[in-house]
């Protein structure tokens, strides 16, 4: 199989964090959860999330800022490997 293939040279399940703040509320949610081959840049297929809390992320106060800065670091991390995670549902599920 193309996927386990890729998982063995270092592909990996991620998700990428972003944070929209509207003064008086802040939400921190997660993207859909992107599969990465090994020849593909994790923090740059997270951006897009990245871009949108930098630029709507600060405005709620306290956990805008909070929020952002946890979001941002992720994101530049790579996203969350969510991987094995993935795989156990997957093998769950085909047995």
């Amino acid at each position: 199989m193309e996927i386990n293939q890729e998982l063995q040279r270092g592909g990996k399940f991620v998700f990428y964090q972003y944070c929209i703040s509207l003064i008086v509320v802040t939400f921190r949610r997660s993207s859909d959860v992107y599969f990465i081959k090994s020849d593909e840049s994790d923090v740059k297929k997270g951006l897009g999330w990245s871009l949108l809390t930098f630029l709507l992320g600060w405005w709620g106060f306290p956990w805008g800022p909070i929020y952002s800065v946890g979001s941002l670091a992720t994101n530049f991390k790579g996203g969350k490997n969510v991987t094995n995670e993935i795989l156990e549902v997957v093998n769950s599920q085909s047995r």
